[in-house]
C-alpha cells in the first residue's frame, strides 16, 4: 500500500483529521499485514511530473495524462491518490531492477 507522509501548512484543524485518518489507514493496513510504502509530495510530484515543485494543476494534467483519461474525477483527494499510485508504480518497477 502507498501513502503520502503528512504535510500540513497552517491549519491545525485540518491536520488533525488528517493525521486521524492517516492513523486508521495505517492501522487497518498493519492488521492486514500489507506492506507500507511512503512518499513525500515531492516524490509524488517529481515522479508524476518530473519536477519536485509541480503545482496541483501540472500534477492533474500529467495524471490525465499517464493514465490516458479523457477527465479526471472532480475531487482533488482522488486525483492525489492516483498520483502516489503512480509514484509507487515508478518506484516498484526502479526496485525491480536493482
Amino acid at each position: 500500500m502507498s501513502i503520502e507522509e503528512l504535510f500540513f501548512n497552517n491549519n491545525a484543524k485540518t491536520a488533525i483529521n488528517v493525521a486521524q485518518a492517516r492513523g486508521v489507514i495505517l492501522m487497518t493496513a498493519r492488521i492486514n499485514s500489507l506492506d507500507i510504502f511512503e512518499y513525500t509530495p515531492l516524490q509524488v510530484k517529481q515522479a508524476v511530473t518530473g519536477y519536485g515543485r509541480a503545482d496541483k494543476i501540472q500534477v492533474q494534467r500529467m495524471v490525465k495524462m499517464i493514465l490516458n483519461e479523457e477527465k479526471l474525477p472532480k475531487l482533488d483527494d482522488i486525483t492525489d491518490s492516483m498520483a502516489i499510485a503512480i509514484c509507487h508504480a515508478h518506484s516498484a518497477k526502479f526496485a525491480e531492477k536493482l
